[in-house]
């Protein structure tokens, strides 16, 4: 059986906050204000899985209004996605993601981006894509007012 899940995520952009994306620190003069640290690619891909498993979205398991998940890393949330995946017999086949950033380009970071996603979800790195995009200056992206990013999951169980 396979299923498939989608997830996206965007953040504010603000100046004092870090940018982390696929649980990597990107240098930059502005980060990603939220609840928890704000990495938006690692909010899509276990939205994605909470969507393939038919078990909701990240706020249903990790509210914003729980003081417990304030600055949490995100890592922790897709850990539990992958857990709950696990459980019910799944496993990844592999992932498709963009983050849409105008600044700063992402290139350098990407292969680190999947190292660190493919280790989390139990693939090798190859199944694993993240594209990086800009806003071509328009839109809250392309202003530089947000990150987003959407992912695309195919689960199998055999």
């Amino acid at each position: 059986m396979f299923r498939i899940g989608f997830g996206n995520d965007v953040h504010r952009l603000v100046e004092g906050k870090p940018l982390i994306l696929g649980g990597l620190r990107i240098e930059s003069d502005l980060g990603a204000e939220g609840h928890s640290d704000a990495d938006a690619l690692t909010h899509a891909v276990t939205d994605a899985i909470f969507g393939a498993l038919a078990l909701g979205d990240i706020g249903t398991h990790f509210s914003d209004g729980q003081e417990r998940w304030r600055n949490a890393e995100s890592f922790v949330f897709l850990c539990y996605a992958v857990g709950l995946m696990k459980e019910k017999g799944f496993a990844v086949v592999n992932v498709d993601s963009i983050i849409s950033l105008e600044k700063p380009k992402l290139r350098e970071y990407i292969d680190e981006i999947r190292e660190g996603l493919a280790a989390v979800l139990e693939i090798e790195q190859s199944c694993i894509s993240v594209k990086a995009k800009t806003g071509e200056g328009m839109g809250s992206v392309g202003e530089r007012k947000a990150v987003k990013a959407e992912a695309v999951i195919l689960l199998h169980r055999p």
